[in-house]
């Protein structure tokens, strides 16, 4: 398939919607971030490679165009022997999900999942995505990257004699999300099916998806990245990291949510905040963690009694504590601050869908997105 119009990025004719900052490498094309880029110096390497993964960003644009073409670079992560994480493409049209197409090549990071190995990198080639059977007429498209692989966007290459202009601006309501690998959702079919995706589709919300593998741990540096972004609506998934790598303990993890909410609070004094706890996971549900893969691909806790002793936390305690903080700023004068229990997007009645006793599968993930959809949290 062959297009003349190559119209190389960055393009003022294209915005980019969901991410925090953007990096324009000349002609060589664009990158995406979603931690502001001035605290880039303080991020863990783990944190600097989760965060430029656009999980939620779209670029938006009006054409006539029935097909075109992504040329790019991608970096996917493979894990031991498993296939590649995918990186997949989808193309929204009023609402509407009308092309979802994979790119099966560029660079590979090689990883062992017990960590015990450093990353390795497989070089790989540019290549283009072809996206076909767009609806006749001028249209405004959304192109969701992939929310589970880093890319290099290089250029959008159409039909010669396509038209092409900036869409409209997106007035629709802002709706932040941060959260871990359960709000990242990796293990989604595709960037539209996230659970954050699902749910911004159905309240018509304009989404900004701060979701993290791993790393959703109370770091300043994303605080700070909420406070100066734009929301009009604010929502916090705690906890699972925390227990995950035991990084805080029962005299740190309270002291830690509080900082986190006084710094996003400095730049969004009233807007409405919702703090979810952590969903479903058996094997830290009462003891504590932190927690490893077993032989058969399956979550399991590690706690010892010398690590319960010294303040180990299981999500039994995550979410009493987050629930009491919620309540004590409240009582405090925060009435535009919530409590969600995780349990009701995915509890012990969804097992079926966490393959790995932690991350809910493809279907737990729409799941999700369509019970937080039905709260009267987002508005439309």
């Amino acid at each position: 398939m062959t297009f003349e119009m190559v119209t190389s990025l960055p393009d003022d004719r294209i915005r980019v919607d969901g991410a925090i900052a953007v990096d324009a490498y000349g002609t060589k094309g664009l990158t995406f971030h979603r931690i502001d880029p001035r605290y880039r110096s303080q991020l863990p390497p783990e944190t600097a490679a989760i965060e430029t993964m656009p999980a939620g960003v779209r670029l938006v644009f009006t054409t006539d165009a029935e097909q075109f073409a992504i040329r790019t670079t991608p970096t996917r992560w493979q894990f031991d022997d498993e296939d590649p994480l995918p990186a997949t493409f989808d193309v929204v049209i009023d609402g509407r999900l009308v092309a979802s197409e994979r790119a099966d090549f560029g660079h590979r990071v090689l990883l062992e999942r017990s960590g015990r190995a450093a990353p390795q990198l497989v070089p790989g080639q540019a290549d283009v995505v072809p996206i076909t059977g767009l609806p006749p007429g001028t249209k405004t498209v959304e192109l969701w990257l992939p929310q589970s692989a880093r890319v290099l966007l290089h250029a959008l290459e159409f039909p010669a004699g396509t038209e092409l202009s900036a869409a409209e601006p997106d007035h629709r309501p802002r709706w932040l999300h941060h959260g871990s690998s359960i709000s990242h959702c990796m293990e989604a079919s595709s960037p539209t099916r996230t659970w954050p995706a699902v749910a911004a589709a159905i309240r018509n919300q304009h989404l900004i998806g701060l979701g993290f593998a791993g790393q959703c741990q109370l770091d300043q540096f994303t605080a700070r990245t909420i406070r100066d972004t734009t929301a009009d609506r604010i929502s916090l998934k705690l906890g699972i990291n925390v227990v995950n790598g035991d990084t805080m303990k029962l005299r740190t993890f309270p002291s830690a949510v509080h900082g986190f909410l006084d710094t996003i609070r400095d730049g969004h004094p009233h807007t409405p905040i919702l703090v979810i706890s952590p969903i479903w996971c058996p094997s830290v549900e009462t003891s504590p963690g932190p927690t490893a893969r077993n032989r058969d691909g399956k979550t399991v806790g590690l706690a010892t009694p010398e690590s319960i002793e010294r303040g180990s936390l299981s999500l039994q305690q995550i979410r009493e504590i987050l629930a009491g903080i919620v309540d004590t700023r409240a009582a405090d004068g925060d009435t535009n601050l919530a409590y969600l229990d995780g349990r009701e997007l995915f509890g012990d009645a969804d097992a079926d869908d966490l393959p790995d006793d932690l991350h809910p599968n493809a279907a737990g993930y729409v799941r999700m997105g369509e019970r937080f959809a039905a709260l009267d949290f987002l508005t439309t």
